[in-house]
């Protein structure tokens, strides 16, 4: 006679499953029955006028209408800037000129500006004072076409 292809392995890995799944079943029966679950209205949530989550819905005399074309989504549109001066003066307040760069102080914002050797016209050195235009760079503001005042 043949011998059984059901080795003890194979029968133990198979009660084991078996096991799982009857643990398995048994919790989503606990839980089901613990569960407060209920009535769909009970599960609802409602908002009030100021955003907040109730439980209660909101009176129907309470609620204002909307009109959809009245809501905007989006950032809002910046107003035109004023053209602004493109010459700007200011003063060299460092440069070095081994590295060939440095900063211009503008003399209307007093914000420091960088300023990189290809940027300048003529030759500066610090103290300056320079009429230069202002670029938006990588990492800030840059003046370009410098010269001396």
């Amino acid at each position: 006679m043949a011998k059984s292809q059901e080795t003890y392995l194979k029968k133990d890995k198979e009660k084991n499953k078996q096991k799982k799944r009857q643990d398995k079943l048994l919790k989503k029966e606990e839980r089901k029955a613990s569960s407060k679950g209920g009535s769909l209205e009970s599960m609802m949530a409602y908002v009030d006028e100021y955003g907040n989550i109730t439980d209660e819905p909101i009176d129907p005399k309470m609620r204002k209408s909307v009109s959809a074309e009245s809501i905007e989504i989006g950032v809002q549109r910046r107003e035109a800037e004023e053209p602004e001066d493109k010459v700007r003066k200011g003063k060299v307040a460092f440069f070095n000129t081994s590295k060939g760069y440095g900063f211009i102080k503008d003399q209307l914002t007093q914000e420091t500006i960088f300023v990189h050797i290809n940027g300048l016209i003529d030759s500066v050195s610090e103290n300056d004072n320079v009429t230069f235009e202002r670029v938006k760079g990588h990492k800030g503001w840059n003046a370009v076409h410098v010269k001396k005042a």
